[in-house]
């Protein structure tokens, strides 16, 4: 995608300007795509004419109001940034998922909604390598996908081996659109891995899990690869067994999950914890409830609540799905976030607790 600032001034005056979540952060559905029996692609415009501009894999944080609650979910951009008027992403309809199940029950063309972003790391072009070799499971290949669709528009030579594990050949999300990619580009190859051949008995690929032995069958040469692999944290898990049984370098492999519950658990100080010595840190007061905790130095104000046995709206404990979000009555905080908060909310005093730990002592409205 060109950047607007090699333009020359007469060709920026006509170009729309680019989206910015912290100054208009409504979208617009244009359409959505029904992609596999329980997956759909939404497509979406900025609500007044604004290009997009992200690296492809990075997210979005959607704000939904569900049942008279405000809730906020991170998916992936599976479109690529080589088109900037639209934007996409894939939701997987999961079994008791809130968000998921409203999206496909009722996002339609025409509607609107919040969010948050850009943001995010995995991205191959943080990476540069001559050959990469992608390992997505379920809808966790979109932001491969984006990758993938970013490397197909531009035509440049590459060398992507895409390698994606699905329950049959009927669940390959982007089966027809993998296919053209393999038709155009010379350099970009995909392999299926599928559990059963259900519906489809003619299926000539490979059928159970990836291993090892099936792996160097596919990329003999991987360990010379940059890998990048998304998926439900089992097959991840998975993935990094068969490389490390392999001997792959893994400092060369980078992954992405929103599967935040595990991220949150492993974040939670215990309550006996090195313990701070009295004096030490900051109090954190609750207006609402009347609760006041103690927060260690270098402890964030989420873990100093959990420490205490407070319950607390969060996700993902990294500072960018925007879960915790919560007004700041008094004091000063040092926050880290990730995109999971816009500047006009900071500067009304908004922060997350998650990525925050107090300079003073606080009170929040909650």
């Amino acid at each position: 995608m060109i950047a607007p600032d090699t333009l020359a001034p007469e060709v920026l005056r006509i170009l729309p300007p680019l989206w910015l979540a912290d100054e208009d952060d409504v979208l617009v559905c244009c359409q959505r795509r029904q992609e596999t029996d329980d997956v759909v692609s939404f497509l979406f415009r900025p609500r007044n004419p604004a290009l997009f501009r992200f690296t492809a894999g990075q997210f979005l944080t959607l704000e939904l109001e569900i049942g008279g609650e405000t809730i906020n979910r991170c998916y992936t951009i599976s479109s690529s940034p080589t088109r900037p008027d639209r934007l996409s992403i894939t939701v997987k309809r999961t079994p008791g998922g809130i968000v998921s199940n409203w999206l496909h029950d009722n996002l339609q063309p025409g509607m609107s909604l919040r969010a948050l972003g850009p943001a995010g790391e995995f991205c191959a072009g943080n990476h540069p390598a001559p050959k990469y070799l992608f390992l997505s499971g379920g809808s966790g290949i979109t932001p491969l996908m984006s990758m993938a669709r970013s490397a197909h528009d531009l035509a440049e030579p590459c060398d992507i081996v895409f390698v994606h594990s699905a329950r049959t050949p009927r669940d390959i999300i982007f089966r027809g659109e993998l296919a053209l990619m393999t038709a155009n580009l010379s350099g970009f190859r995909t392999a299926f891995v599928c559990e059963r051949t259900d519906g489809e008995p003619a299926w000539a690929a490979p059928t159970g899990y990836l291993n090892l032995p099936l792996l160097e069958l596919i990329a003999p040469d991987f360990a010379q690869r940059e890998v990048f692999c998304c998926g439900p944290a089992p097959y991840m898990a998975a993935v990094r067994a068969v490389l490390a049984a392999g001997g792959f370098d893994m400092a060369r492999y980078h992954e992405e999950s929103f599967t935040f519950a595990d991220m949150a658990e492993d974040s939670v100080v215990p309550a006996d914890a090195d313990a701070p010595a009295v004096g030490e840190g900051h109090a954190v007061e609750f207006a609402k409830s009347g609760i006041t905790v103690h927060c260690a130095p270098g402890q964030s104000v989420l873990e100093a609540a959990r420490a205490a046995g407070l319950r607390l709206p969060s996700s993902c404990t990294k500072g960018v799905c925007g879960t915790c979000k919560s007004q700041l009555v008094s004091g000063q905080v040092d926050m880290k976030h990730g995109g999971g908060i816009r500047q006009r909310e900071i500067d009304k005093g908004m922060f997350l607790p998650c990525c925050s730990t107090p300079l003073t002592d606080l009170v929040l409205d909650r």
